[in-house]
């Protein structure tokens, strides 16, 4: 008879939760929502996630704030979004960068994968590869490996930090070009941009994201990108198997994530918020001037990918021999 009224107790312990869960995500949210952005303002993270946020900010009738937490390779934003409140109220804008991570940065207090809850794939731009036209003569990819080959170590190439996809697609070119190009880590995209752009480095690997108005506006002329095939957005622009490096593939994608205990009914809520906001015409038309599709990858299989770019860029590092700047 205890046993029993154990298990009923126990069951409505649990149908009281489910409730309150329920009742909490219809609730929510009674107040604005931080997305936690950790790179500096104004690289491709922002890109993508400010008109995301303006977005949201309609659908949910309360703000979507911004918060900037740049430092080593976007790490220091994530180790602080890991200890946020898991209360729906502060969710992670993760990258390609933060699979990187654990194989360069070995003493993380963090783990992307056990302490935050994957909700949506945002965007997954190709790198590519930009100089500015006043340091680089080269007007294509075949150009600049000959000039690049001619004087080993003479040209530094920025990046959003170490560890980043900028960084490590600077390092598979020069393994697949055989060229000696050395690395300035930034902290984040933005900063980097700006130095490339002043004409301060003459070169970087960048996500399409934040390069595209740049590129559109003449500022910096993009030599080929890291994909498969050309993006509709800019059709001139060679992939750089067609310019001569095949396998020089890399793409920077972005999603959103949840502090871990965050709960399931808020993180569902917002899956659909987000799958609601990325098929409305101004997500769209944003994300194609900025080279990306529009992906339709949430939970589990979010998840799962994640697991895989970690695998992925394990290998990369490892036999690329990459160590910290």
């Amino acid at each position: 008879m205890a046993l029993k009224l154990h298990r009923y107790a126990l069951l409505a312990l649990m149908a009281g939760a489910l409730a309150g869960g329920k009742a909490q995500a219809q609730n929510w949210p009674e107040k604005p929502i931080t997305f936690v952005v950790p790179f500096a303002a104004g690289g491709g993270t922002d890109a993508f996630a400010r008109p995301l946020a303006a977005q949201l900010d309609n659908q949910l009738g309360t703000r979507v704030l911004i918060e900037n937490r740049a430092g080593a390779g976007g790490t220091v934003g994530a180790s602080q979004a890991s200890k946020a409140a898991p209360d729906g109220y502060t969710f992670f804008v993760g990258a390609a960068h933060h699979a990187i991570a654990p194989a360069i940065y070995p003493n993380l207090d963090y783990n992307l994968q056990k302490d935050f809850v994957a909700v949506a794939l945002i965007a997954r731009p190709p790198q590519v590869i930009v100089v500015n036209p006043g340091k680089v003569e080269a007007k294509t990819l075949a150009e600049f490996i000959t000039f690049l080959r001619a004087n080993p170590d003479k040209l530094n190439y920025g990046s959003a930090g170490a560890g980043t996809t900028h960084h490590l697609a600077g390092e598979l070119f020069k393994i697949l070009t055989k060229t000696r190009i050395q690395h300035v880590p930034y902290r984040g995209a933005g900063p980097a941009m700006a130095d490339l752009v002043a004409g301060h480095v003459p070169l970087v690997f960048d996500g399409l994201g934040s390069s595209a108005p740049q590129i559109r506006g003449g500022q910096l002329r993009a030599l080929a990108v890291a994909a498969p095939k050309r993006v509709p957005g800019f059709p001139d622009v060679p992939t750089a198997a067609e310019a001569g490096v095949p396998g020089f593939e890399v793409s920077t994608w972005y999603g959103v994530f949840a502090p871990k205990n965050t709960p399931p009914a808020i993180v569902e809520r917002m899956t659909k918020e987000l799958q609601k906001a990325m098929q409305t015409a101004t997500i769209k038309d944003a994300w194609e001037k900025n080279g990306s599709d529009v992906p339709d990858v949430t939970g589990a299989a979010f998840a799962t990918m994640v697991a895989a770019e970690t695998v992925r860029w394990q290998k990369v590092v490892t036999e690329a021999g990459v160590k910290l700047d």
